[in-house]
């Protein structure tokens, strides 16, 4: 179990142009959304799903992330166009999870439903760190795009909960300046 505290500890975000080739294997991917789906789930809803995007597929999500752009901000100038198209290039693998939400359950409320699908995220990328990889979870409007989720076959009901981007670091970032007290953020209730 030590390993798992390391990993806890030593996670991080490293910015996604700092993530080159080589991405985790298939095995690997394989392996990591393992970890990811043993997230815990209230009423065993199984409520993620995940999107594998690599290759040229992240070019196609670039040119849908500048569809929208387009759509949105018909002025946008060619350099921030650019930017927003080339988003995806900048890791080799993005894994978008996915918040698959039943509105109506009777027992699992959707932000249940949502937090689960938050862990998985994250325990997705505790088991990237574990394999040595770095990842960045990032969200934006794209995420809460209508066009974007209709592209990825996500439900009007359900959310990208966000893209992980993930590759082998070229450099390992600092950690953070200032890491949170502690205390600032722990209480004890007595019951008094």
């Amino acid at each position: 179990m030590s390993n798992l505290l390391e990993a806890l500890q030593q996670r991080r975000s490293f910015p996604a142009r700092l993530l080159e080739e080589p991405a985790p294997t298939d095995d690997q991917i394989n392996e990591l959304l393992q970890c990811a789906i043993t997230a815990p789930d209230h009423g065993a809803l199984h409520p993620w799903r995940f999107v594998i995007i690599r290759g040229n597929a992240r070019s196609k999500l670039g040119e849908v992330f500048a569809e929208v752009l387009t759509q949105d901000q018909p002025n946008a100038s060619e350099e921030k166009i650019r930017s927003v198209r080339d988003k995806p290039l900048r890791s080799p693998l993005i894994i978008a999870v996915i918040a698959s939400i039943d509105q109506h359950h009777p027992k699992t409320p959707p932000v249940e439903q949502l937090l689960s699908a938050g862990v998985a995220a994250s325990q997705l990328q505790l088991a990237a760190t574990a394999m040595g990889f770095g990842s960045i979870w990032l969200t934006g409007p794209n995420a809460y795009h209508p066009t974007v989720k209709q592209q990825l076959g996500v439900s009007p009901d359900d959310e990208i909960v966000g893209f992980i981007y993930i590759g082998t670091a070229t450099v390992i970032p600092p950690a953070k300046k200032k890491q949170p007290v502690l205390s600032d953020h722990v209480s004890e209730w007595h019951g008094d």
